[in-house]
């Protein structure tokens, strides 16, 4: 009989939770505080979870004739990633930090420094998650439109290559040419070099990463994305909603990852869950049942939304496993409640069948991910 192969676990910090109306529980009030968000990581690390992303997507207020959503709540107003992630990494021991960054407008020396300087203060433990925002949301009818794909196309094109940059500036390259010849047109260091990410400014460098690389993460939702997670990523999450989904999305990451001549290469394909779990069978319903009462809908979620045990989860993770994935990403629901049920609920479960960690072993995260050196 086969060993069960381990999961791979990470959690999504997002305030509150990802359910919109977690903010108006009696302990759900938004929190900015350094306390609140160390006890969530504690609680990451309590359940022995690989890795957290830290949220901090481009928002933007609604312009004129537009209505504000008013599901997104105080996710207008959050504190910066990289920031808090620095906090982070002094009150964790073990725990993947990843904080996210927004490819729309960014240069690459800033970010590369940033992340280089959080591996240093995790000791290894760092990553970063890339995410692109648009400046405004796309109808899902317009979305497969050849010129919306095609823009969509020219923003990932954009943010593999910049991804690229990241990794050679970890690498200690400086090279102009070098560093052109891995985004022509866009990267430059001089006057005469007019490209859109222009120079540092400052004359400072971090010094190399101890991973060499920190864990490069993004979120996928169709084909372009997927296809930018297999060129540029080490972990892309997708957002199936059955094993049909899994299957798709892992065969068109594999192709792509061999185009990009990364097959030798270890690239994780997640999935994202938002999740509300209770040990007591029909407790989660009754509590997204509530949630969604007070929010005026049923709350949908671009990932599938669970509701049930822990042991019920652990099935149909294992489900999903057995489709192609090699981890999770979950999403509280609520996170005075289903954070800490991962700790308490799911991660002995998942103990009880050998396919979660006892204990952690490894020292960076890298090599809890068996990326292997960059």
């Amino acid at each position: 009989m086969s060993t069960p192969q381990h999961l791979h676990l990470s959690a999504a910090l997002d305030g509150a939770g990802w359910h919109p109306a977690a903010r108006h529980l009696a302990d759900g009030a938004p929190r900015f505080d350094l306390d609140h968000w160390a006890g969530q990581a504690a609680l990451a690390e309590a359940a022995l979870l690989d890795f957290v992303t830290v949220e901090d997507p481009l928002s933007r207020l609604p312009g004129p004739a537009e209505d504000l959503d008013r599901r997104l709540g105080h996710t207008l107003r959050r504190l910066d990633a990289l920031t808090l992630a620095g906090a982070l990494a002094a009150r964790t021991r073990h725990l993947g930090i990843v904080p996210t960054v927004v490819l729309n407008t960014a240069r690459p020396a800033p970010i590369a420094k940033a992340t280089a300087t959080l591996d240093h203060l995790t000791a290894g433990r760092a990553g970063v998650r890339t995410q692109l925002s648009p400046a405004k949301p796309i109808p899902l009818e317009t979305l497969f439109l050849p010129e919306v794909q095609e823009q969509i196309g020219h923003s990932f094109d954009r943010a593999a290559e910049l991804v690229a940059v990241l990794r050679a500036l970890w690498d200690g390259v400086e090279d102009e040419a070098a560093l052109a010849a891995l985004a022509p047109g866009r990267f430059a260091t001089g006057p005469d070099l007019p490209g859109e990410w222009s120079p540092d400014p400052s004359p400072s460098t971090a010094p190399r990463p101890p991973q060499g690389h920190p864990v490069v993460f993004t979120l996928a939702h169709i084909r372009i994305p997927w296809r930018y997670g297999a060129r540029a990523a080490d972990v892309v999450a997708i957002t199936p909603h059955s094993t049909e989904d899994i299957r798709n999305a892992v065969g068109v990451i594999r192709t792509e990852q061999a185009a990009a001549g990364r097959a030798d290469r270890t690239v994780h394909v997640f999935a994202d869950l938002l999740v509300h779990l209770d040990e007591k069978p029909g407790a989660a319903a009754d509590r997204r049942a509530l949630l969604d009462e007070t929010l005026g809908e049923e709350h949908t979620s671009d990932a599938l939304v669970f509701a049930g045990t822990p042991a019920e989860l652990a099935d149909l993770l294992q489900d999903w496993q057995a489709a192609g994935l090699t981890g999770y990403r979950l999403r509280p629901a609520s996170t005075a409640h289903d954070l800490p049920a991962l700790a308490t609920g799911l991660a002995p479960e998942l103990q009880r069948r050998g396919v979660h960690r006892t204990a952690y072993a490894e020292e960076t995260l890298r090599e809890r991910l068996g990326l292997g050196a960059p």
